[in-house]
C-alpha cells in the first residue's frame, strides 16, 4: 500500500508538470534522442535517420481538425523534399485517455496506437508515425505546445526552427507565410533560416493530467435526464423527413434483440462525439407498446441521453415502412438521414462504428475551415 502512495504521489507530481510547465526546445538545441513504435511495427529512433541532411519532426494527432487539416501538406512536403535528403517523422503524444468524446467531434478517430494504424493507411501516410502516448517522454524533451508543432533540424541535428507548418489552417486556401518550407529552403541552401520561430495554432496537447478531464466528463453526462416518448407512423414521417439542419443517425432496436444491445454503447459514443455539430442520434424503440418500463430501463442503464421514442402499435410492417421502404424488417436498423431527408446510409444488423464515423464526418466535414 506504500508503495503504491509513493507511486500515485510520483505521478500526480509529474502530470502536473505537464500542461503547466513544458517548453518547446531552444534554438540550437541537439535533439533529444528517442525510441518509438511506429504504426508500422517497426522501432524508430533518431538514429534511424542519420544519413538525412535535415530532420523534421512533426507533433500531430489523429482528432485535432487542424491536423487533420494539414496532413495532405505534410504528405506533400515529404513528397517534394524526401529526394533532397529531409527525413520526415510525425509523432502523436497525447494520451489517449485524455481525450474527451466531445473532442472527437472532427474524427472518426481517437488517439490510441491502434487508432493511429488505421489513419495511417487512411491516408497512406509516406513518413513514419510514431506512438508516444503511453508514457508522453518525448514530448516532455520536446515541448509541443499544439497539435502540429514542427521542429526542424540541421545536418548536426541543431535545432534551427519550431512552430507552425504555415500560416492558414484552412487546406483550400494559399498560405501567405510557408515557414516551414521556408526554413527547410534555407538550410538546403546553407543559409540562416529566415523566422526561427512562430506561435502554433490547434489542439492542446492532451497530457496525462487531462485524464481527470474526462473522468468529469463521463460523470456529468451520466448524470444527465433520459427520457422515452411515444411515437406512431406519422410521426415517424416527420422523423425522417427531416426538416432540420441536422444530421439524424435513426437506430430501431428493442430489448429483445441481442445485436441491438451489443451495438447500442457504441452508438452512445458515437451520439457523444458529434453532437456539438449538426447533429443528432434518435432511437426507436419497436418494443411492444405495453413493454415500456423494460425500455426505459435499458435506455438509463446504457446513458442514452439523446430523444428516445417507442412505437405505440403492434403493427411492425407499419414502423418498417415509416423508417424505411428498403428496410427489410430485421432488427437492429440504422440509417443516416440528411437535412433534407434522404437516407444516405443504411444497415441492418450490427453496424461497425469506424463505418459509422466515417459516413457522418464525411458529412460534417474534418478541418473548421469547412465551416468558412
Amino acid at each position: 500500500m506504500r508503495l503504491l502512495m509513493i507511486f500515485s504521489l510520483a505521478f500526480l507530481t509529474l502530470s502536473h508538470l505537464f500542461a503547466a510547465d513544458v517548453k518547446p526546445l531552444a534554438i540550437g538545441t541537439k535533439a533529444p534522442n528517442f525510441k518509438l513504435l511506429s504504426t508500422d511495427g517497426e522501432t524508430i529512433t533518431l538514429q534511424s535517420f542519420k544519413k538525412a541532411e535535415l530532420f523534421v519532426f512533426i507533433f500531430t494527432a489523429n482528432h485535432c481538425p487542424t491536423a487533420q487539416a494539414y496532413e495532405d501538406k505534410m504528405i506533400n512536403m515529404v513528397k517534394e523534399y524526401k529526394q533532397r535528403g529531409v527525413a520526415f517523422v510525425a509523432i502523436s503524444s497525447n494520451h489517449p485517455g485524455a481525450v474527451r468524446l466531445d473532442e472527437l467531434g472532427y474524427s472518426d478517430l481517437g488517439d490510441s496506437y491502434e487508432e493511429m494504424q488505421i489513419r495511417a493507411k487512411q491516408k497512406q501516410y509516406n513518413f513514419p508515425y510514431l506512438y508516444d502516448g503511453d508514457t508522453q517522454e518525448v514530448a516532455l524533451k520536446y515541448g509541443p505546445m499544439a497539435t502540429p508543432h514542427v521542429f526542424i533540424f540541421d545536418k548536426d541535428r541543431r535545432l534551427r526552427y519550431q512552430g507552425r507548418i504555415d500560416d492558414t489552417e484552412n487546406p483550400y486556401i494559399e498560405p501567405k507565410s510557408r515557414d516551414a518550407i521556408n526554413a527547410i529552403e534555407a538550410l538546403l541552401a546553407d543559409e540562416e533560416v529566415p523566422v526561427e520561430t512562430t506561435k502554433v495554432f490547434g489542439c492542446s496537447m492532451k497530457w496525462i493530467d487531462k485524464v481527470s478531464w474526462v473522468e468529469k466528463s463521463d460523470a456529468e453526462w451520466a448524470a444527465l435526464p433520459v427520457s422515452v416518448e411515444e411515437i406512431d407512423s406519422l410521426g415517424i414521417t416527420r422523423l425522417i423527413k427531416n426538416e432540420t439542419e441536422n444530421y439524424r443517425l435513426i437506430n430501431v432496436w428493442a430489448t429483445w434483440c441481442g445485436p441491438c444491445i451489443v451495438e447500442f454503447p457504441e452508438l452512445v459514443k458515437i451520439n457523444r462525439m458529434y453532437r456539438g455539430r449538426q447533429f443528432e442520434f434518435i432511437t426507436i424503440s419497436a418494443d411492444k407498446p405495453d413493454q415500456r418500463d423494460q425500455v426505459v430501463k435499458f435506455l438509463r442503464e446504457n446513458l442514452a441521453a439523446n430523444r428516445n421514442y417507442h412505437f405505440n402499435s403492434t403493427d411492425v410492417y407499419a414502423l418498417i415502412e415509416a423508417v424505411d421502404p428498403e428496410w427489410a424488417g430485421a432488427l437492429p436498423h440504422t440509417i443516416l438521414v440528411a437535412p433534407n431527408g434522404e437516407i444516405i446510409y443504411r444497415h441492418t444488423g450490427l453496424i461497425d462504428p469506424l463505418v459509422v464515423k466515417q459516413k457522418i464526418v464525411r458529412q460534417l466535414g474534418r478541418y473548421y475551415a469547412d465551416n468558412d
